[in-house]
C-alpha cells in the first residue's frame, strides 16, 4: 500500500525549477515544469553525481548544472548520446499539494 507524504504546496516549487527534499538516506529533487507537472528524481546525475535540483528545467527534462547532461523527468533516463539513469520517485498532486511515496523514496535511494 502506498503511503503518500505531503511535502508542501505546488506554489512552493518555482515554475521550471526544483526543490530538494532531504530524506534520512539522501536527497530527492522535486521538479515543476512550465505546464505545472511535478516529477521527483534522486538528486544525483548519473554522470558525476551533480545536483539535478540545481539544474535547468526545460520541457519535461532537467539539465545537470555540472556537465550539461539532460535527464528526462518522467523516466530518469539520460537523453541524447549520454547513457545512464536516475531512479524516479512516484509523486502526485492533490488539491494543490505535492505528495511523494514514502516507500519509493527509501527504495530509490537504496538503488543509488
Amino acid at each position: 500500500m502506498t503511503e503518500w507524504v505531503d511535502i508542501g504546496a505546488l506554489e512552493d516549487i518555482p515554475v521550471r525549477g526544483a526543490r530538494k527534499l532531504k530524506t534520512p538516506i539522501g536527497c530527492v529533487g522535486v521538479f515543476r515544469t512550465a505546464a505545472n507537472e511535478v516529477f521527483a528524481l534522486v538528486d544525483r546525475c548519473p554522470h558525476k553525481g551533480g545536483p539535478l535540483s540545481e539544474g535547468i528545467v526545460h520541457g519535461r527534462a532537467v539539465t545537470c548544472p555540472l556537465h550539461n547532461w539532460v535527464i528526462a523527468l518522467d523516466t530518469g533516463l539520460a537523453q541524447g548520446a549520454d547513457e545512464g539513469s536516475v531512479p524516479t520517485v512516484p509523486v502526485k498532486l492533490a488539491a494543490g499539494r505535492v505528495l511523494v511515496d514514502r516507500g519509493a523514496v527509501s527504495l530509490a535511494q537504496a538503488a543509488e
